[in-house]
């Protein structure tokens, strides 16, 4: 394994195969928390991560308008929700692993790097949780084509730290707690417990990641004496294309740092 948290970042977004890659994200989590416990953690240091990460040869990547559309009342759109949740999750473990890698040369306190390797693990076992589902159904992640534009926050906001925190954990990542609680519900209607288990993980553990992004927003803010929601509203503005579309969840966005007057202004002018 690598002997810096960057270069080891890079190997992670570096594997194809989305078994291994999650393997290897966990592996590396692993090895980070065992230094920090020794007293010795691993540093940092600085690593050039590829634009675009390494992925598996399926799932057919699409243009979201030709991504077919299913109804999630049945098994076919079950499975096809559950193949789009993990192809989300694959994104974001790749996202977090990228944000240590590419901001490395960016001085930031300890807890930044440790927050983002703590997402991504958890991203990963998410990824796995919907794996597990997929395989009880009969299917498995690459059945399906997915869809295409979810690298793009990335790409857009590779040289921009504080865009990206805005638009990845603040905007998507919110995104998540707004629509998993009706996702949780199509499961449970369709008794499959399973399903219902994993996305109560995913639900309660999402929370953070949006709390991290908004935290180290407003550190960079008060770094750089800058008002956060004034500039929450340009970076969103300039990366995200499109308006936030409520409904939002209120109630989880304010546990997660986000108070309304971030989010309500970019839906209504958008």
């Amino acid at each position: 394994m690598p002997s810096t948290l960057a270069e080891c970042a890079v190997a992670v977004l570096s594997t194809s195969d989305a078994r291994a890659k999650t393997s290897l994200s966990r592996a590396v989590t692993a090895a980070f928390r065992a230094s920090q416990a020794a007293g010795a953690p691993m540093p940092v240091g600085h690593a050039a991560p590829p634009m675009r990460p390494a992925r598996p040869a399926r799932p057919e990547l699409l243009d979201p308008r030709d991504v077919p559309r299913r109804k999630p009342g049945s098994p076919e759109g079950r499975i096809a929700l559950l193949h789009a949740i993990a192809h989300i999750e694959l994104n974001a473990v790749d996202l977090h692993w990228d944000i240590i890698a590419r901001f490395s040369d960016t001085p930031m306190p300890a807890g930044f790097a440790a927050d983002w390797v703590k997402a991504a693990d958890e991203e990963s076992k998410h990824f796995n949780l919907m794996c597990d589902c997929l395989e009880a159904m009969g299917s498995h992640y690459g059945a399906l084509p997915a869809h295409a534009g979810m690298w793009r926050a990335a790409e857009d906001t590779a040289e921009d730290l504080m865009g990206r925190l805005a638009v990845v954990p603040m905007v998507l990542e919110a995104r998540g707690l707004d629509v998993t609680p009706g996702m949780i519900e199509v499961f449970r209607k369709a008794k499959d417990q399973r399903a219902v288990d994993a996305l109560e993980v995913i639900y309660a553990e999402e929370v953070a990641h949006v709390a991290y992004g908004s935290k180290w927003f407003h550190f960079l803010c008060g770094r750089h004496d800058l008002d956060p929601k004034d500039v929450f509203h340009d970076l969103v503005q300039r990366y995200f294309h499109g308006p936030l579309k409520p409904p939002f969840n209120d109630e989880k966005r304010a546990e997660a740092g986000l108070p309304p007057d971030f989010y309500w202004p970019l839906a209504v002018s958008g």
